[in-house]
């Protein structure tokens, strides 16, 4: 596609919207003029290609397709068996997986769909049985009790939510921390890294039913190898969320020990973040747990979305093409220069570095809470989020981190000289801001100072930064 016709395709679009709402067409006109003004440092964010984009706004949308490929609820599926194949079949070579379940809507519901096909493929009961082969009319009142009991109180062990691990590992909040009896494992409080030593011990003496790898903020591989040879010593499902650093597997970053792909039993991950797809979910699993999988819908999923499965086809077939490894290798590189120039800088980041796509600040070392460094640096066009770090004081809402990553800025083009300017950008603020108080003259976790001039002088110096590197510049909407 030229560059005229995506302007031509995008512009065309805001036109048949205006007609209807003007008020949308123009939210979504500002969008892409705030993404392209603002240096994205959202570590799960990231820039679907054009085509992507494009994928999701058609006549799919107006499909119903419960089922599977070829095995449907609905007639009249015959292209959306088509999408969703492709989307599969990309996904298997990618990633070099048995089967890949395209349907889920988010790496929550991937992960939902994985949770509930190791419970239906591990626990044993007759009433599991009978639903198993969809004979739920059968089930009396006591096998509904006994199926219950069966599938609840089972045990997971995953990385705990202040040393990086996702809210889906267990966090009591979420459904999983519901679902199962829930154990974490943390890091180390001297390095921040995982200690396998006590992970086995942990594993040892909870003996969980799946034992989960992958995280959304730990700035280090993860020894897969040695996490599946935990679970195997104590008979767990081995299941691994690579929602984060998908991209870095498939852009053959991440290999061996630490490609969780031939490792785990059942992996899960997002299309969008370092992948670059579209927002959605996807399973990778072997055979022995392909028929539990492709039960997601109806067992957790609603109605699959076949303009989504289209774009994740597309994106799909985008990172296997060769310049997808240069752009995955780019993301590290990049993420290791900003680490290096906050360090320089005397910045105080968690484990020290990194190894993958994102940075950890720990930001207390500048007095502030994450809350407030969070917003700081937004009113200098910088956009980050707040997170956790190991042992936070602050617990998950103000925290004491901010998390950074390079997947986006790397979209644009942008190497690692410009890392080592955003790294001056974001200490600039950091220093330059102070935490305020409340109205009793309490500390506040919340207020900050921020001189507004500073702020403006950052978010153009941020502006600049960017200029040569535009974002989308085949689209035009002017």
């Amino acid at each position: 596609m030229s560059h005229n016709a995506e302007s031509t395709a995008f512009r065309s679009a805001l036109e048949v919207i205006r007609a209807v709402e003007p008020r949308v067409a123009d939210a979504i006109g500002a969008e892409l003029t705030d993404q392209r003004e603002s240096l994205k440092l959202i570590a799960s964010e990231n820039y679907a290609s054009p085509a992507t984009l494009l994928a999701m706004g058609n006549w799919f949308s107006d499909k119903y397709a419960e089922g599977t490929v070829g095995r449907r609820f609905y007639a009249g599926c015959q292209n959306v068996d088509t999408v969703e194949a492709l989307a599969a079949e990309h996904a298997r070579e990618l990633f070099g997986a048995a089967h890949a379940y395209v349907q889920p809507h988010s790496g929550i519901d991937a992960n939902l769909v994985a949770f509930w096909a190791v419970l239906a493929d591990r626990v044993e009961s007759p009433a599991l049985k009978k639903a198993q082969v969809r004979q739920v009319n059968d089930l009396t009142e006591a096998d509904w009790f006994a199926l219950r009991r069966e599938l609840g109180n089972q045990r997971m062990l995953g990385m705990s939510l202040d040393a990086g691990g996702h809210l889906t590992h267990g966090f009591r909040p979420n459904i999983s921390g519901k679902m199962f009896d829930q154990r974490s494992y943390g890091t180390d409080p001297a390095t921040g890294l995982i200690d396998y030593d006590r992970v086995a011990e942990a594993a040892r003496e909870f003996k969980p039913l799946i034992l989960v790898g992958g995280y959304s903020a730990y700035p280090r591989k993860v020894n897969f190898r040695i996490l599946r040879e935990i679970a195997d010593s104590v008979g767990a499902t081995f299941m691994v969320d690579m929602a984060h650093f998908a991209g870095l597997v498939a852009g053959k970053v991440f290999t061996g020990d630490f490609d969780p792909v031939p490792h785990a039993h059942i992996v899960t991950t997002t299309t969008h973040k370092s992948l670059r797809g579209p927002r959605g979910g996807m399973v990778l699993c072997g055979p022995e747990l392909a028929d539990q999988v492709d039960r997601g819908c109806p067992m957790v999923l609603g109605g699959p979305l076949p303009h989504v499965m289209a774009a994740k086809a597309v994106a799909l077939a985008e990172a296997r093409r060769p310049d997808f490894a240069d752009y995955a290798q780019q993301i590290v590189d990049n993420a290791q220069a900003l680490a290096d120039g906050l360090l320089r800088r005397g910045a105080t980041l968690v484990t020290g570095g990194t190894d993958n796509h994102l940075v950890l600040i720990d930001v207390s070392g500048y007095g502030l809470t994450g809350r407030q460094a969070e917003q700081a640096l937004l009113d200098s066009g910088i956009v980050t989020n707040r997170n956790s770090v190991p042992q936070d004081p602050n617990g998950a809402w103000y925290t004491s981190g901010i998390r950074i990553g390079t997947p986006a800025l790397t979209t644009r083009g942008l190497g690692t000289a410009e890392m080592d300017q955003t790294a001056e950008l974001i200490h600039t603020v950091l220093t330059q801001t102070t935490a305020g108080a409340n109205a009793d003259g309490t500390p506040s976790k919340a207020k900050y100072t921020l001189d507004a001039d500073l702020a403006d002088k950052i978010a153009r110096q941020a502006t600049d930064l960017l200029a040569p590197h535009p974002l989308y510049p085949g689209i035009d909407l002017a």
